[in-house]
């Protein structure tokens, strides 16, 4: 960057505030037609405001200007699966078959450095393709493969926290553990990565179902070993599966609990799914500040259920959106919104009505609040760092048509979710530094871009 840092010029949208506080208010987003950000050399806006005031101020500033797109802060993902990418479409299949069948034989495949290094590549670039600059990552079975993932995010400087998935049951031998080594294992990759760079630590049992009491009680020593590390499983997704947990936990009182006993469940907790809660659970995630990750697309392609947002929010229980690769469609959060969207639909009156405003708010600022970086990133502000997107619809599309002849801010940001796709996401910052654009990605502090190869700790108060 140039000595008075980039000024940047567009037509913006952000989250700044909650819009699911007051769910009366209109239209839930900010909004500006002609904005100025000002970013410095480290990748912080200086200075925001109507694009005219700010370059008078600084006159010395490279301007770059956007208003041919539409910039929004980048997105947050809060759960996706690092070794499912290879395995996103396979439709048909509740939860637990397609686990048996897809998942977790592809997953058995990270045991092999090699593979786990390509499916890496595959990953990040996936997210960046979505324009998903910051993540909660389920990780592998695998160590090595672990390693691969934080490697690869750090190649272009994403904010991944994410971890060594453990199982001592349930699973093909080749995907379980045991405690002693759950534990060794999780702080020995903590140590290299956890705090390094923008990559923080994520304990990680892959469920109740496949985690006892011992491997969770090993995952309880992990995080009190690891400080500010961040825990993540999954909980409610599917009826069998909830029958199934509370049989094999017959002193818990529910699916959280098996979680809880262990005080795995709390302001740095962020729990996948949750489509079918007690309320006795909702007040318990409440109570503790734990978030939740809802992966609509994943739902309904595996017919878990209709994820009851409006008991959530009730409940005071924080939501954020998740791809959740494979199970999920896609990387998109765009897309990931519009089912969120469908799904509040169908509930009818037991839905909440979600406008434009709560799925910018879902998909960036909500996931930066789950993950404990909303000092950092989630909105446009001053203070935070310059994590963006561009779009840029093809000429022609249904897209570029719809924002063209758009009535209002409300109605092009509606028609943002109803119809963007990877394809429009034309230019991807971290921290000021631009990582995409126009389908090629540049490395941080690479030299040219280069299109992706198609095989291919923080704590809350410690800047990333």
């Amino acid at each position: 960057m140039t000595a008075g840092g980039v000024l940047y010029r567009a037509r913006a949208y952000d989250t700044p505030d909650d819009p699911f506080a007051d769910d009366t208010a209109r239209p839930g987003f900010r909004y500006e037609d002609d904005l100025g950000l000002l970013v410095s050399r480290e990748g912080v806006i200086t200075t925001r405001g109507p694009f005219a005031s700010v370059a008078a101020a600084h006159p010395q500033a490279t301007v770059i200007d956007l208003r041919a797109g539409i910039l929004l802060p980048g997105l947050v993902d809060t759960h996706v699966h690092f070794p499912q990418v290879r395995v996103i479409g396979a439709l048909g299949m509740p939860l637990l078959e397609w686990l048996e069948r897809c998942a977790l034989p592809e997953e058995q495949h990270l045991a092999s450095p090699d593979y786990a290094a390509t499916i890496a590549s595959e990953l990040v670039g996936g997210l960046i393709a979505a324009g998903t600059t910051t993540s909660l990552v389920f990780g592998s079975h695998f160590a090595p493969a672990v390693d691969a993932l934080f490697t690869e995010a750090a190649r272009f400087g994403l904010r991944v926290t994410s971890g060594l998935v453990v199982s001592d049951q349930m699973l093909p031998e080749p995907l379980l553990t045991t405690p002693d080594r759950a534990h060794s294992e999780a702080v020995d990759l903590a140590s290299r990565w956890h705090g390094r760079g923008r990559a923080r630590y994520a304990v990680t049992p892959r469920f109740s179902l496949s985690a006892s009491d011992a491997v969770l009680a090993a995952c309880a020593s992990v995080m009190t070993d690891v400080e500010g590390a961040f825990f993540t499983s999954h909980v409610n997704e599917n009826l069998t599966e909830v029958a199934t947990v509370h049989g094999q936990f017959p002193d818990r009182s529910d699916y959280v609990d098996t979680y809880d006993h262990h005080g795995l469940i709390g302001p740095r907790s962020v729990l996948a799914h949750n489509v079918h809660p007690l309320d006795s659970e909702l007040a318990v995630l409440a109570a503790r500040g734990a978030a939740v990750a809802h992966c609509p697309s994943s739902n309904a392609a595996l017919g878990s259920g209709l994820f009851r947002l409006r008991r959530h929010v009730e409940a005071g229980v924080p939501v954020a959106l998740g791809c959740d690769v494979g199970a999920g469609t896609g990387f998109s959060l765009f897309k990931e919104g519009l089912q969120a969207y469908f799904a509040q639909r169908l509930l009818g009156d037991q839905g909440f009505p979600l406008a434009p405003g709560h799925l910018l708010h879902l998909s960036t600022s909500a996931g930066a609040s789950a993950l404990g970086l909303a000092d950092v990133v989630g909105d446009l502000s001053v203070g935070k760092e310059f994590d963006a997107i561009c779009l840029r619809p093809p000429a022609g599309t249904a897209l570029d048509i719809g924002l063209r002849h758009a009535g209002s801010p409300e109605e092009a940001l509606g028609k943002v979710f109803a119809l963007a796709g990877d394809a429009d996401v034309a230019d991807v910052w971290v921290a000021g530094e631009q990582i995409a654009s126009g389908g090629f990605l540049r490395p941080v502090g690479a030299g040219p871009a280069v299109r992706p190869s198609r095989d291919a700790r923080r704590t809350r108060s410690t800047p990333g």
